[in-house]
């Protein structure tokens, strides 16, 4: 799908795609919004994303795929369930042509929320010192 001019807001990014897409973008940010209600949206790299002390994640439509960024670390868990997804960076990439597993989206999140948070809370404790 070929992009006009980068959106304003994840509402203008959103509404750019055909109506199954919309569904799966729209389904996808309340998603990431009730693992992350305190995170704020904003378009950062032409796509949405959810901003909390820096961006967290973001997601993008793409002619076959959804992605979800960036690549999932350190749970080995969680890593072998997206496993089938990862890209050839790490990022995920959800088929449109299969069912969109937004269950295991949602634990990608939580799982960035806690690496987020665990690398904010590192550097705020090594600026103390």
């Amino acid at each position: 799908m070929a992009r006009k001019p980068a959106a304003r807001d994840v509402d203008e990014y959103i509404a750019d795609f055909p109506p199954h897409v919309r569904r799966i973008l729209t389904r996808i940010r309340s998603t990431v919004r009730r693992a992350a209600p305190e995170a704020r949206e904003r378009i950062s790299y032409g796509i949405p994303a959810f901003w909390m002390n820096g961006d967290f994640i973001y997601f993008a439509a793409f002619r076959r795929h959804i992605g979800l960024y960036p690549p999932v670390k350190g749970d080995a868990k969680l890593r072998k369930a997206v496993a089938r997804y990862a890209g050839e960076k790490g990022n995920l990439k959800f088929p449109l042509d299969e069912p969109i597993p937004f269950g295991l989206i949602g634990r990608v999140v939580r799982a960035r929320i806690r690496e987020h948070r665990a690398r904010a809370l590192s550097k705020s404790v090594r600026k103390k010192r």
